[in-house]
């Protein structure tokens, strides 16, 4: 082995060293063990930003929503940023053989959605972020039903979190899963080869000190999560060098006028 190989391994470990991971425990090894080689053998990631998420304590990332398969690829992008992700996810996820155990063994948070354990989630994730966690909130709630695949209007989870805790609020975009899996379109396609691009990338936090120390009403709320889905679309602008609409897609909105077109 020459010495410049010797030089770059020393460095690598210095590296290591000087930023490790947190530890992982059992079955968010097994999650990597299966994703991380599968991310490089099939995809082509093109991360940037990563120098925007806390390396330590609590954090609350909210990411856009395009495909199914986008948790995989934000999940490895955290891991990417030395950070365990811990992610909000639907109690139906939690239900498949094997991989409900494997998510759950994981330290992922189910969302009961429309029950008597909706707050469960809520509270979970504000003690996960009260004990340095590093957790991920779909502020849309569900996959983007934009035509143009731009970020929706949010629910206001993600800033209630962030409000009560003091914790920062990262914008993370995501593009290109939807080329590996197109969701919501009529006919499950799941396409690995060609290799696809997949980018993400991680803005600066978010200003929320406008309304910091108020009482946390609806409105307030309401107009954090404004403040929060702006950054998110103006991340997504950045990575797919496009302007983002002025005004984010309602899905309730949507459906309602679908609703009253059909009556």
């Amino acid at each position: 082995m020459t010495d410049g190989q010797h030089q770059h391994q020393e460095a690598a470990v210095d590296a290591r060293q000087a930023d490790p991971r947190p530890p992982r425990g059992f079955w968010f090894g097994v999650i990597v063990a299966i994703v991380k080689p599968f991310m490089i053998v099939f995809t082509k990631c093109r991360f940037t930003g990563r120098e925007n998420m806390p390396r330590t304590g609590g954090v609350v990332y909210v990411p856009n929503h395009i495909s199914h398969f986008d948790p995989v690829v934000l999940g490895y992008f955290i891991w990417e940023c030395r950070r365990i992700p811990r992610f909000l996810g639907k109690a139906s996820v939690f239900k498949i053989p094997v991989a409900g155990k494997i998510i759950s063994g994981a330290g992922q948070i189910p969302v009961y959605r429309e029950s008597a354990q909706a707050a469960d989630a809520f509270r979970d994730a504000v003690a996960a972020v009260e004990r340095g966690e590093c957790v991920g909130v779909y502020p849309e709630g569900t996959i983007t039903r934009d035509p143009e695949l731009w970020p929706m209007t949010g629910k206001t989870g993600a800033a209630r979190i962030a409000l009560m805790t003091g914790c920062p609020v990262i914008p993370v975009a995501n593009w290109g899963a939807q080329e590996i899996l197109r969701s919501y379109t009529g006919k499950v396609r799941f396409r690995l080869l060609p290799r696809k691009t997949l980018q993400v990338r991680a803005g600066t936090p978010v200003d929320l000190s406008a309304f910091e120390g108020k009482p946390l009403t609806n409105q307030l709320l309401h107009e954090a999560t404004e403040v929060i889905m702006a950054r998110v679309a103006e991340t997504l602008g950045e990575l797919r060098g496009e302007t983002p609409p002025k005004e984010l897609y309602d899905l309730r909105k949507a459906r309602k006028a679908q609703g009253e077109e059909k009556e």
